[in-house]
């Protein structure tokens, strides 16, 4: 009786365990940057209904190619749900050979390398597929060479069903705004945009927002498009999109917060373990004075696939809550109306000529500087406009090239606004961006009667600084970036203009530059200062993080351009950020240029008079001391670094004077006594 039972025993187990393979034969994949489709009809499934209990199994694939990393490869089931197996990996190796995607593997194909052999986990959730759907039907291999110039073969692959599927990724519930996109079937491409419905969860800060909640912040359609250039060529893609109305037009709606505008993106931190970077950049810039995009961090759902963190970004554009600028229109190419506001930028072109114009001047011997238009549009700048402000901008490089440049009537400084200048330069200086001046370079100018200079800004693009570039030194704490030009100057169009180097020859700018910087360091670039806030982002990003690098296995892998150490959890890639942001802090404090102040100490002596000021630093009174035999005050002046009276005081004559500066910002400022056109001490607000 004992044996039988085990032989039954025995059958039933073979029984549940068999598992039902079903094989494609393959064909050509061609060079086009189109998917080509290979299926596989799947009929007789010991259930009809693939989940948790049966379903999709493994997918293994035979294919020959002479560079991997061009090839994107997904399955697609036949309801339509689309996994990514292996995007851009393998490098320059050849092949996938007997290479098998399954959810029991312990290695991820983005850890793997070429030619890949054996069992990986899936770049995308395998078992997303195994969702209550018939799996009878048609099951397809979607394969697409993203280069030109290549070749590869599909020989063979198989799809294999049974008892031990792959487990679907479960997500309901987040601590961060849910966006949920549904295509309606269709795919989002690089232009143009498709009609989508977007819907947004949110729930108030603290909150938890459950995916089965009603969409309470947003509920509409929107128009989008994949984004980026790089960045296409990761698996977590970027879009761009704007809201719509009932109509399916242009409407402006606040999002999550946000001041109402139509543009928006849904930034992807594929590369950047932290997901922080960009909103740190954009944190400091808007701290310091200038607008940057507003960021809220979301996980993003697009029909029913979860994709991982995203950062609700506004586009930048010109808007009374973005670039506030005055509007140009095709009628204003005379007078004032012609001078502004006008954005443009520095950036490498796209599909081989951008429409914009040449500098007069190389970045490095034998390079161009090429500027482009963004606002008015290309497409919509008349001719007077176009040279109207390639004229501007000529004649703010010719006299910061001239011999005069440092002259306050008819030098660089009649052109621009010295302090974005210098806030921008310490920005990319602290960040170490390798893209800094050259990429992703923002500048605008105003109209004649709103002030008339050149600014430059908004930052953008902050996702491979502060300690994200194994090329070109960005990785090392020493060194400045606007000397890139030096390191990595060969690039035909993407280099640093000269402007940098030629400014630091001016002893005001770096008289002002080491003035701000010091002030900057009291407050928004303390150390505590930018570490806390680091500290405070991760802390909200601590749940949805286990979420996000489950859908995008790449903690302990380097993907471009990260650099040496990789660490393997998320706390090691934030304490790696950490600790080189000190690092550098420590460097630019020894290094940035300039003098600003003619005494570090608390008394000073001028002429026959001898005076103290303190408290030194302060929060709000400075006490003004000087001896019996001295002149006495009547009058004090404070002045900010550069050089614009902010207070001016009238006093009874004394020798001591105290002054209430409570209502300044944190900072540094100049006293003066009795308008006597002597600046006498430096004092620091914190």
């Amino acid at each position: 009786m004992k044996r039988i039972l085990l032989v039954l025993s025995f059958v039933v187990v073979s029984l549940i365990s068999k598992a039902q393979t079903f094989s494609g034969t393959g064909g050509a994949i061609p060079d086009n940057n189109n998917y080509v489709y290979f299926p596989i009809t799947v009929s007789g499934l010991s259930s009809t209904v693939i989940d948790s209990s049966f379903g999709l199994q493994s997918v293994c694939i035979n294919l020959l190619h002479n560079n991997d990393y061009h090839l994107t490869i997904q399955i697609v089931a036949p309801d339509g749900t689309t996994i990514d197996l292996s995007m851009n990996n393998g490098g320059t190796g050849n092949n996938y050979t007997n290479t098998c995607f399954t959810a029991n593997a312990t290695t991820s194909i983005t850890a793997g390398s070429a030619p890949f052999s054996g069992n990986y986990i899936a770049q995308g959730i395998l078992g997303n597929v195994n969702n209550g759907q018939n799996g009878n039907g048609t099951w397809q291999l979607k394969i697409r060479d993203q280069n030109f110039g290549t070749s590869g073969t599909l020989l063979a692959w198989n799809v294999t069903f049974g008892n031990n599927p792959a487990l679907p990724f479960v997500f309901g519930s987040s601590n961060l705004p849910i966006v949920v996109l549904n295509t309606n079937g269709q795919t989002i491409v690089d232009d143009p945009k498709i009609i989508a419905h977007m819907g947004i969860i949110y729930n108030g800060p603290g909150a938890i927002n459950y995916l089965s909640d009603p969409f309470n912040n947003y509920d509409g359609n929107i128009g989008i498009e994949i984004r980026g250039s790089w960045s296409q060529t990761f698996p977590q893609k970027q879009y761009g999109f704007e809201t719509l109305d009932s109509t399916n037009e242009e409407v402006e709606t606040m999002l999550l917060g946000m001041p109402a505008e139509s543009d928006w993106i849904l930034y992807a931190p594929y590369n950047d373990k932290t997901c922080i970077r960009n909103v740190l950049a954009y944190d400091i810039a808007n701290k310091t004075g200038h607008y940057a995009s507003r960021t809220q961090f979301c996980e993003l759902v697009i029909n029913n696939d979860y994709k991982g963190i995203y950062v609700l970004l506004e586009k930048i554009k010109r808007d009374s809550n973005r670039v506030d600028i005055s509007k140009l229109v095709p009628a204003d190419t005379t007078g004032d109306d012609l001078t502004g506001g006008y954005i443009i930028k520095i950036d490498k072109p796209i599909g081989g000529s951008t429409p914009g114009w040449y500098s007069n001047y190389a970045g490095y011997p034998g390079t161009l500087i090429r500027f482009q238009y963004e606002y008015p549009d290309y497409t919509e700048i008349m001719p007077q406009q176009k040279v109207y402000i390639e004229s501007y901008v000529d004649s703010f490089e010719n006299a910061l090239q001239a011999s005069w440049f440092t002259s306050p009537d008819s030098g660089y400084k009649k052109f621009i606004d010295v302090e974005s200048f210098i806030d921008y330069f310490i920005l990319n200086e602290t960040s170490k961006n390798v893209d800094a001046y050259r990429n992703s370079t923002f500048l605008y100018k105003k109209k004649i009667t709103k002030g008339g200079k050149l600014y430059i800004g908004p930052a953008w693009d902050y996702n491979i600084g502060f300690w994200n570039a194994d090329y070109c030194l960005g990785y090392t704490t020493s060194g400045w970036q606007y000397q890139y030009n030096n390191v990595c100057g060969t690039a035909g169009e993407n280099n640093v203009p000269f402007w940098w180097t030629r400014m630091l020859q001016d002893p005001y700018y770096k008289d002002a530059l080491r003035c701000r910087w010091e002030e900057l360091r009291l407050s928004v670039l303390h150390t505590d200062t930018l570490l806390n806030k680091i500290d405070e982002w991760a802390l909200e990003l601590d749940e949805a993080k286990n979420r996000h690098f489950t859908k995008w296995p790449i903690l302990g892998t380097a993907v471009w351009a990260n650099p040496q150490p990789v660490a393997s959890t998320y706390a090691g890639e934030v304490t790696n950020m950490k600790n080189w942001i000190q690092q550098r802090l420590t460097w630019l404090d020894s290094n940035i240029p300039g003098v600003c102040t003619l005494s570090g100490e608390n008394e000073l002596t001028n002429a026959s008079n001898s005076f103290t000021i303190f408290p030194n630093p302060t929060t709000n009174k400075v006490t003004i001391r000087l001896t019996e035999t001295a002149e006495k005050i009547t009058e004090v002046n404070v002045f900010n670094i550069y050089g614009q009276e902010v207070k001016a005081f009238k006093i009874a004559p004394t020798h001591t004077a105290e002054i209430d500066i409570s209502d300044l910002s944190q900072g540094v400022y100049f006293i003066w006594l009795n308008d006597n056109n002597q600046l006498i001490f430096k004092i620091v607000k914190y």
